[in-house]
């Protein structure tokens, strides 16, 4: 059950704790306020209060789900359960004035009085959910007339008045809170994604400029030796050999661009990554400087750097993030640790972290990931202060 709380999100989690207020206090007024006003009844007639006050509960109950569901949008407002919960607080009002027309021998109340007070609440609780405020402080007024016929003083008028307005008023605003924890939470999963999208655009850019122009230099440069071949130019022979070259240089821009070597260093990555986490709501924190570390080492911290932002945007759900860089003459260690574990699935390794894996290990360098107690995710990167330079990686 815990870990089933902790993988839920933030808004879920306010929704349930709106619900289940809500659930209980609807449920639990009639056993709370039935006790407080003790109403005593004939024998005969406390199976039917009993029956009434069940069934009524029931559907204010239902009215309360179906209220909240047509409030934040998901489905249309249930106007026959408040017809058929108004149905109900009115036969048990009539029969309770019916029955018990004038109060309790050595009583300022009677039975007609308590029953008042407590399908009143309940129902105007659950329409609280359900119904616009203005109608559920109508339903609250009329409920006032009713206490002024039993009680010609008005002070049970005004006390059940002031209980149900401000019952009314507690269950709008709970309401219009858990609306603003979702719209916030669906902006934080928006901006998030544009971020993603944003850091995909420049990425994409890049490879245009690198790859799109040298393409165009290599056709050009193809379509000349090809003319001159025909016309049995030995130059032909040179502008291949230029086209190798040049198809040479672009393979290796093409490399340093994936390997994330064209960021300027670990600073500048640090700082577009506390912008895009600011800007999804997550507050990022950094421990230690990189600005002292050598370019081929900046290079391949700031893709662990990015890689570990694009992932937290992505699949966590984290509020904070703390970036910890820990540097000495033989090794430094870059760790990323955020409070936003999605699942109790164990940690692993998704294709953008086998990537960087693969990138780190031809550094001479490890990447682990792993889960803290209760809620964190760690990312760690290891490399020694000279990489050594394996298949597939660029120096800076």
């Amino acid at each position: 059950m815990i870990g089933w709380w902790r993988r839920q999100s933030q808004a879920t989690r306010f929704e349930w704790y709106v619900r289940g207020s809500f659930y209980t206090q609807v449920a639990l007024s009639p056993l709370f306020l039935g006790g407080l006003v003790q109403l005593e009844v004939a024998p005969g007639h406390r199976f039917v209060l009993i029956a009434l006050l069940v069934l009524h509960t029931a559907v204010c109950l239902v009215l309360v789900h179906h209220g909240i569901g047509a409030y934040q949008g998901s489905r249309p407002r249930p106007t026959g359960l408040i017809l058929v919960g108004g149905g109900l607080t009115a036969v048990g009002l009539v029969a309770g004035y019916l029955a018990y027309p004038e109060p309790t021998p050595g009583h300022p109340d009677g039975p007609a009085a308590g029953l008042l007070l407590v399908v009143s609440v309940t129902y105007v609780s659950a329409l609280a959910a359900a119904a616009r405020p203005r109608t559920s402080i109508a339903v609250a007024v009329a409920c006032c007339g009713v206490g002024v016929l039993h009680d010609r003083t008005g002070g049970t008028a005004i006390a059940l008045g002031s209980l149900l307005i401000g019952v009314v008023l507690a269950y709008r605003v709970s309401l219009w809170m858990l609306v603003v924890v979702r719209e916030l939470d669906r902006a934080r999963h928006v901006q998030a994604g544009l971020a993603v999208a944003e850091e995909r655009l420049r990425f994409a850019r890049d490879m245009h400029d690198v790859v799109g122009r040298t393409l165009s230099v290599v056709a050009l440069k193809a379509e000349l030796a090809a003319q001159l071949a025909r016309r049995g130019r030995a130059e032909a022979v040179d502008e291949m050999l230029e086209v190798r070259r040049i198809a040479q240089d672009s393979l290796t821009e093409m490399r340093a661009v994936v390997l994330g070597y064209r960021a300027a260093d670990l600073d500048v990555e640090l700082a577009g990554a506390r912008a895009l986490l600011a800007s999804a709501g997550i507050e990022c924190r950094v421990i230690g400087d990189g600005s002292g570390l050598p370019a081929s080492l900046q290079g391949a911290l700031g893709w662990v750097v990015r890689e570990g932002t694009t992932n937290m945007l992505r699949h966590s759900e984290a509020r904070t993030c703390t970036v910890t860089i820990d540097a000495s003459p033989a090794a430094v260690t870059v760790t990323m640790c955020n409070d936003g574990v999605p699942s109790g699935a164990p940690p692993r390794f998704g294709s953008g972290l086998i990537g960087l894996k693969e990138r780190i290990a031809d550094l001479g360098g490890t990447v682990t990931v792993e889960r803290l107690t209760p809620d964190r995710f760690q990312l760690s990167v290891h490399l020694p202060a000279a990489p050594v330079l394996g298949e597939g990686a660029v120096p800076a």
